[in-house]
């Protein structure tokens, strides 16, 4: 078996994978998708612009972002890097990821930058990243509920309340 024929087992979808949804929308994975091509693309040209200095902290910023971008691009759209041979071996593993372990691993990954070197540079080329973090946390907290199920809630609770109130008041009444 070629590394290719494994690369290609790596990158076929599990069926149990896509069995366990994760509650994310077409529309919705796609929309982080595409929000973490455009970080990618922001991080490596902040990135290549931040490296056109001096000064230490910049350039090992700007080197940090452009390999936020190349872990971007590998992840999110691998057919980008398709002249790499474990590109899809890596975004299948990447697929199989939890959103909230996406969301700190990318918000991570947009953060450090902005530690070694505050810039305005690093500071936008990253912010998109970060939202691709944002967005795949938001996808972890699940749909919101129907306004029905609230309503039963809020009953429930207002019932308990008046419970509780009138208790307290024949208590004090004796």
């Amino acid at each position: 078996m070629s590394s290719q024929d494994e690369q290609f087992q790596a990158a076929a979808p599990d069926p149990a994978a896509l069995s366990a949804d994760d509650g994310m929308t077409w529309w919705y994975r796609w929309l982080c998708r595409i929000a973490g091509v455009i970080g990618g693309v922001s991080c490596a040209f902040a990135g290549l612009w931040n490296c056109v200095t001096i000064n230490p902290l910049n350039i090992a910023a700007g080197v940090w972002m452009m390999l936020n971008a190349f872990i971007l691009f590998l992840c999110e759209a691998p057919f980008c890097c398709q002249f790499i041979e474990f590109a899809n071996a890596i975004s299948a593993r990447a697929d199989k990821l939890r959103s909230w372990q996406k969301a700190a691993f990318y918000c991570g990954m947009a953060v450090f930058p902005v530690m070694l070197s505050l810039t305005l540079t690093t500071l936008f080329g990253n912010a998109i990243a970060f939202a691709t973090g944002v967005l795949y946390g938001l996808s972890a907290l699940g749909k919101k509920g129907d306004a029905i199920s609230y309503a039963r809630i809020h009953q429930q609770q207002k019932q308990m309340d008046e419970e509780k109130l009138t208790g307290a008041l024949e208590g004090q009444a004796l």
